[in-house]
């Protein structure tokens, strides 16, 4: 049963089979904006070429060739009239002189004989075919041509009544054999246009890929003082308006940075008068509670503000990654029962905030030194990626909590937490530092049975 359904999935088969086509199309088309450019100029060129070359040449190829040719074989008919029409000398002389003077070409009579036998035809002489043709149709006896031999001159041989005439004419006289010159200056005139196009788009993709550099750059929490909108109109709107809306993150992000920091430093003075309350107060088992909660405070502002400071302060430098994970693997041989091992792929130096990258990688190290007995470090860094993965044995995180525990002040009341004094902000300011390096911090289940961290920056 044919259902309206079924014929509306018939309707779109064609479109689907179109659109598989087009996705398998793109796996082999280049990505850059530059060699696409190239493409768009060449391609039409190619084409209409190759369609001139095809159509127009060979058609003008072969029309001209085919005058040239009659005229040589009208040449040979009339000389075959005077042979046999007039009263010839024993050696020919006269009629010779008359072809050779005249028709330019050298004819001689030889006794009566066989022809030779045919050659093989070129499988590309338009010149075979059409001289062949010629000659029959206009001198109508036995003949037979060389167009292969000498490469400036065609023989031609005539069998008449008692005698054969020996013709050799000049190829250019027979053959259009200057016609590649067009070929060549449109070949040539069309490399010339394809590399003035070459230094054109140049030009005009340098800029395009001087703001991309520009953006990935700021995205890696790196300067770039030195970029300046140039290039077409619409490039240098998406530079100003690059660098117009880089101006204002760094605005927000220097606003909120002096935010934090004057509410850190106004907090720590209320929490430092009560701390010196409650030390005068002496020791009170009441007062026990209090005093954790008030250190606890102290922890998460000094937290805060080390953060803060490193995000303003630091710039990017070169560091290596096998010394610091031999720091790790010391720190972790320190505690008994704990053991970590990594790995490096790839250079083993990279460029990041050094101080903000140690402690991420050293807050995710110690997390899990602190709830699991084995650690793995795996390090892949690619020519576009540094990857970083942290796998224990621990009790892990559970699945619906995990982004969860990248909001501050979130905490688990059975579950990991980065910081020792259990601030809630670990991974949060993790995945910050992650995220100012154009990065990310995610987590997953670990094939040891615990929580794997996955640290994923821009190389």
């Amino acid at each position: 049963m044919v259902t309206f359904d079924s014929l509306r999935r018939d309707d779109r088969s064609p479109a689907r089979g179109w659109r598989w086509m087009l996705r398998r199309l793109r796996l082999y088309l280049p990505t850059g904006l530059y060699v696409r450019s190239l493409l768009i100029i060449i391609i039409p060129m190619v084409l209409l070429q190759s369609v001139v070359a095809a159509v127009f040449m060979e058609r003008h190829w072969q029309m001209v060739t085919q005058r040239l040719s009659a005229a040589v074989t009208r040449d040979i008919a009339a000389i075959i009239q005077i042979i046999e029409t007039y009263p010839q000398d024993t050696d020919y002389s006269e009629v010779t002189r008359i072809a050779r003077d005249q028709m330019g070409l050298q004819i001689s009579i030889e006794p009566d004989g066989d022809l030779p036998p045919p050659r093989t035809k070129p499988f590309f002489s338009i010149l075979d075919g059409i001289l062949s043709d010629e000659i029959s149709d206009q001198v109508k006896r036995p003949f037979w041509i060389d167009t292969v031999g000498d490469s400036n001159i065609v023989e031609i041989r005539i069998k008449l009544e008692d005698k054969i005439l020996r013709v050799l004419a000049r190829r250019s006289s027979t053959y259009a054999s200057n016609t590649h010159i067009f070929i060549v200056w449109m070949v040539g005139a069309s490399l010339v246009l394809i590399g003035i196009s070459i230094l054109f788009l140049r030009g005009q993709i340098r800029p395009i890929l001087a703001l991309a550099n520009a953006a990935e750059s700021f995205g890696k929490g790196q300067k770039a003082d030195n970029f300046h909108p140039r290039g077409a109109d619409e490039v240098r709107r998406a530079g100003l308006a690059f660098i117009l809306m880089r101006e204002r993150i760094e605005r927000q992000i220097e606003q909120r940075t002096a935010m934090l920091t004057g509410v850190s430093h106004d907090l720590r003075t209320i929490l430092t008068r009560f701390k010196l309350q409650l030390a005068l107060a002496g020791d009170n088992p009441d007062l026990q509670g209090m005093n954790d909660d008030v250190n606890d405070m102290q922890s998460m502002l000094e937290a805060y503000m080390a953060f803060a400071r490193s995000e303003i302060e630091e710039d990017v430098g070169e560091m290596k990654l096998s010394e610091l994970f031999a720091r790790l693997e010391a720190d972790f041989e320190l505690h008994e029962g704990k053991t970590l091992t990594y790995s490096i792929e790839g250079a083993d130096g990279i460029s990041v905030r050094p101080n903000a990258f140690t402690r991420l990688v050293t807050n995710l190290a110690s997390n899990a030194r602190r709830y699991a007995n084995t650690l793995d470090i795996n390090a892949k860094h690619s020519a576009k990626w540094l990857t970083v993965t942290f796998d224990d044995d621990g009790p892990g995180i559970p699945e619906k909590n995990r982004e969860d525990v990248f909001k501050p002040f979130f905490r688990l009341d059975e579950a990991r937490n980065l910081d020792a004094s259990g601030t809630g902000l670990g991974l949060a300011i993790a995945r910050d530092i992650a995220r100012s390096h154009g990065g990310n911090v995610t987590l997953g289940d670990s094939p040891l049975g615990g929580l794997r961290a996955t640290v994923r920056l821009p190389a």
